[in-house]
């Protein structure tokens, strides 16, 4: 009864098929294999003529030539011209233009294409590669019409035609005759050479058939030495027959019996209609029904949202099949901060006053201190991705009708629906070409009125190929929603930044110490400055003030300044600078070599303390392994943000390009790391030596094609949608994602946050740089009557202490970092210090106070 029923239910759907849909299939219809078989026939009978055509030519062309000359080509028409060749008026010509125009002696290749293509259309099968062959023999039309013309240069018949002999005549001019006579010989023997590697593994391959035909042939003749009679012979026949029909019946289902369905989300399937009717070979045209099967299961559960994993679907149907997956649950609101609390609490707890048995916790001078809390940061929309079907089911039927223009069949497409772009996924006919498809990017995006259409072919790992497709409506991501995520919450990096969603709308968290660096580029407004506001806004979430500093280099000097509240607890600067945040281009440069002598002094450490890392020195510190009065020191991360790169090298260049190659190549073993923001991604501003070191590079919307190969070494860039729509490369991948959206006033509520709590006394201090330009032009014009009045303090102080550092003037005599710096060129052109060594202190040449003050009252006299 159920079968009974499934039946008529089957037979009422039919019935309800629309009035014009029915109308249509009612339409006479041209029967396109007759179509193709005409064609076929055509082509055939057109290479015959050719053959004969070609050949006579070859014996009349001088009698036909000057006819052909003066009637042109109304010499078709003309019944005045008589000509010679077998194949007529028609054939003359014909055999004129290929021989003579075009390709000469070659003209006899193009007979293979004619004949490839009549015998696939005729036949209605794929018989031979029309592409393969279509260009294997264009290529050997255009070699062997250049040889014909080269060898045959003298002759007055066209051996190489008119493409040859321009070949022949620009090749000659280029390479002269000796050279053109190389090139064709080295190319004559490379193709004779793969062509007869491939003669003798086919050769190989059919003695290796005959060897095992001969093998065959001689078991069948030692089991014919037992002859069996006329009656085992029948009763073998009839055993067969009982077993073919025992199989028959296993393999072909009863008309009754139907599979169980499976249950499933809500998937767009295509229904073959004439599964019932297997006796008929012509079948009806696809029919294409939208069912709407079992929804998603969703569990409401305080205080998080789960939605159940969808069933995997299985499906013998070669026919189209997509399925739209269902964006993730937004989650639950929570505290940021509760990990981090858990380690306050155990620092608050912790002993003050330890011995040697204890760690060190570089917390502890800010043990009170608490991590932003995820109320500072708003709710962009509602978090949920709206899925509309109609939308799907036209782009999918688009992309469908689009690619069978192209004679491109599709086996399957799915989509996958993201907050900015959907993917569908498609798997194409055996036999087609990826290019075939990647070519026609354009053509889609026409046949769907969008722009920012991109085509992944393949894509890695998948084994299908990829178009993305803007949504109409796009949902737009929230800080909020990434730092609340379970993957940024429960991520172990050393440091997380959250970059955004990818299109299954899973979070994006990467971890900027492996990257190592950043570099991002795009167009004005398109996302770049959120961009570099949601990096800096992850880690203020995720390390300790004295885990990681900044170094924010803003030359456009407002678009970081909102991070001048938390100086005290995150910033680093130049030593006696006023503002930490750079806006200077010149103090820019100073910052950047200073960074470079940091770079030197954390390697000395790590050599003493005989490690390779960043975390393993801070590993041994903490664990009381390595002696603070002998120089170690708990290493914080520096990650070093430039917005705009390109003004930096506009004004500066080279002074600029050398410190950044140089951090960029050494610097990750110690912790520095950089990320670099420019809006003109031109080859001038992002050069060969600071690419070659950027690994991780994200590129928001550009304006053309170079800017995206400059950024990514790939188109795409060109092809989004703006509003923090980018893509990421990283390891070779290309990934797209939405970059998460933080407004300014969000980031001011964290930055003030933070700047009301406790903080360390000073920002952190780079080393001290000093220009050697400066210093040189310092030495040519000291007048030792115009030193500075503090000279003489200065000098007892450096040698009392027996180190010549110009932040002892600094901090002793509370100078600042300019003046410190002259009197210190001024003891070294008196001979009391030595030259300036980079990172470390001036070696005194003065020991004692007494010879100190024989030299002073010298210069005084």
């Amino acid at each position: 009864m159920a079968d009974a029923e499934k039946v008529d239910s089957k037979r009422k759907v039919k019935k309800n098929i629309p009035s014009e849909i029915a109308e249509e299939n009612s339409m006479p219809v041209i029967d396109e294999s007759k179509v193709k078989t005409i064609f076929g026939l055509f082509f055939i009978t057109l290479t015959f003529f050719l053959l004969v055509a070609f050949v006579s030519y070859l014996f009349t062309w001088k009698d036909d030539q000057d006819k052909i000359f003066n009637f042109s080509w109304k010499i078709i028409f003309s019944k005045a011209a008589n000509v010679e060749n077998s194949a007529g008026r028609l054939g003359a010509y014909l055999a004129h233009i290929c021989f003579y125009n075009f390709f000469g002696i070659a003209s006899f290749l193009l007979l293979n294409i004619f004949f490839s293509i009549g015998v696939n259309l005729a036949f209605k099968e794929r018989v031979f590669k029309i592409t393969k062959i279509f260009f294997f023999t264009l290529a050997w039309i255009i070699f062997i019409s250049t040889l014909a013309a080269f060898i045959f240069r003298n002759s007055s018949f066209p051996f190489g035609g008119g493409l040859g002999q321009n070949n022949y005549v620009w090749l000659s001019s280029l390479l002269g005759n000796v050279g053109l006579g190389i090139l064709l010989g080295v190319i004559a023997f490379t193709i004779f050479g793969f062509n007869l590697k491939d003669t003798f593994e086919k050769i190989n391959s059919w003695k290796e058939k005959l060897l095992a035909k001969r093998k065959e042939l001689e078991k069948l003749e030692t089991t014919e030495q037992e002859q069996p009679t006329a009656t085992d012979l029948l009763s073998k026949e009839e055993k067969l027959d009982e077993d073919a029909g025992y199989e028959m019946e296993s393999i072909i289902p009863a008309e009754n019996t139907t599979p169980t369905p499976h249950h499933q989300d809500e998937t767009f399937e295509v229904i073959n209609e004439q599964e019932e009717n297997k006796e008929t070979e012509l079948q009806e045209p696809v029919k294409m029904e939208l069912i709407e099967k079992e929804e998603n299961t969703i569990e409401l559960e305080e205080p998080e949202v789960e939605v159940k994993p969808k069933k995997e679907k299985f499906s013998l149907d070669p026919d189209f099949e997509i399925e739209d997956i269902q964006a993730f649950g937004t989650i639950d609101e929570t505290s940021i901060q509760d990990d981090n609390e858990t380690t306050t609490e155990k620092t608050n707890d912790s002993k003050e006053h330890f011995g040697l048995d204890t760690n060190f916790d570089p917390r502890l001078e800010l043990s009170k201190y608490k991590f932003p809390t995820i109320d500072l940061l708003e709710e962009h929309g509602n978090g949920q991705i709206e899925i509309n079907k109609e939308e799907l089911e036209e782009h999918k039927n688009q992309i469908v009708q689009t690619l069978s223009h192209y004679n491109i069949g599709i086996a399957k497409i799915k989509a996958t629906v993201g907050p900015t772009v959907t993917l569908y996924e498609i798997v194409p006919d055996k036999g087609i070409r990826i290019s075939k498809i990647k070519n026609l990017e354009d053509d889609i995006a026409l046949s769907l009125a969008a722009l920012g259409i991109r085509i992944i072919a393949p894509i890695p790992g998948r084994g299908t190929i990829g178009i993305e497709v803007p949504n109409v409506k796009k949902s737009i991501v929230s800080m909020r929603s990434l730092i609340s995520g379970e993957k940024f919450k429960k991520s172990d990096m050393d440091l997380p930044i959250a970059l955004g969603k990818s299109i299954s709308n899973e979070d994006f968290v990467v971890d900027l110490a492996k990257m190592p660096h950043l570099l991002m580029a795009g167009a004005t407004g398109q996302g770049k400055s959120v961009g570099l506001n949601a990096i800096l806004v992850s880690l203020l979430y995720k390390k300790h003030p004295a885990e990681l500093k900044f170094v924010l280099v803003d030359p456009k000097k407002v678009e970081l300044n909102l991070y001048k509240l938390i100086e005290n607890h995150y910033l680093a600067k130049l030593p006696n600078e006023e503002d930490a945040i750079i806006t200077d281009n010149k103090k820019v440069i100073y910052t950047l070599n200073a960074l470079c002598i940091e770079m030197d002094e954390r390697y000395e450490l790590l050599k003493a303390a005989q490690v390779r890392q960043i975390k393993e020195y801070n590993s041994k510190f903490l664990n009381r392994q390595l002696n603070p009065n002998k120089g170690h020191r708990f290493l914080p991360y520096i990650v070093l943000v430039v917005d705009e790169f390109a003004d930096l090298m506009m004004t500066a260049g080279k002074e600029v390009e050398a410190p950044i190659a140089r951090l960029a190549q050494l610097a990750r073993a110690i912790g520095i790391h950089l990320v670099i923001a420019t809006q003109r991604p031109s080859v001038n501003i992002i050069t060969g030596v600071i690419k070659a070191n950027f690994p991780g590079r994200i590129a928001f919307k550009v304006t053309s094609k170079v800017d995206s190969r400059t950024i990514l070494d790939a188109s795409g860039a060109d092809q989004l949608i703006g509003r923090g729509d980018m893509l990421l490369s990283q390891s070779g991948e290309i990934t797209r994602l939405q970059c998460p959206f933080v407004d300014t006033p969000e980031v001011e509520h964290i930055a003030k946050f933070i700047g009301e709590q406790k903080g360390f006394p000073t920002p952190y201090e780079l080393p001290e740089y000093i220009d050697p330009k400066e210093v040189e032009k310092g030495q040519k014009d000291f007048d030792y009557n115009n030193r500075d009045e503090l000279f003489a303090e200065a000098a007892r102080l450096i040698v009392r202490n027996q180190i010549g550092s110009t932040s002892l003037i600094q901090r002793k005599l509370a100078l600042g970092y300019a003046r410190s710096g002259r009197l210190m060129d001024q003891l070294e052109a008196v001979g009391i210090v030595g030259p300036n060594v980079g990172s470390k202190a001036r070696e005194v040449y003065v020991k004692t106070e007494e010879e100190l003050e024989r030299i002073l009252q010298v210069y005084d006299e």
